[in-house]
């Protein structure tokens, strides 16, 4: 089956760069389908490539925490990696595992996760079951 392509042709001032063409219609629906972040069509998304968390060399430092929350007691796990899908989901997990509360924040640095109450001893287990070394 032939496919047909309408290519447009950018000319920058005075030079041609390598990817001086862009895709406006093709009906080969290979070459339409769209990036779900970006929106813009696979050939031309710049988004960058996801980080696997699997592949994270990382130790997970549990802590307890009173100070500035009105007597009230919170977990944190800190030095996690800085990925917001990683965080977002074991965060949604270890809400579910804990029975409690929670939020997650990114730093100049790292991730930090906080439980809600002094879930220690549970968090470290479910961290041990998801092969994640933990300290403290």
């Amino acid at each position: 089956m032939q496919y047909l392509e309408i290519k447009v042709r950018f000319l920058k001032v005075g030079l041609m760069d390598a990817k001086s063409t862009r895709l406006v219609y093709s009906s080969d629906p290979k070459l339409n389908e769209k990036c779900p972040r970006c929106k813009e069509v696979l050939s031309e998304c710049t988004c960058p490539l996801p980080d696997d968390p699997k592949t994270y060399k990382f130790v997970a430092v549990l802590r307890l925490e009173k100070a500035g929350r009105g007597g009230k007691t919170v977990t944190v796990i800190d030095q996690l990696p800085k990925n917001d899908p990683f965080l977002k989901d074991l965060t949604t997990q270890l809400k579910k595992k804990c029975g409690s509360g929670g939020t997650y924040s990114l730093t100049q640095k790292e991730g930090i996760i906080e439980i809600q109450g002094d879930q220690r001893e549970t968090v470290r287990n479910f961290l041990k079951q998801k092969n994640i070394s933990t300290k403290g």
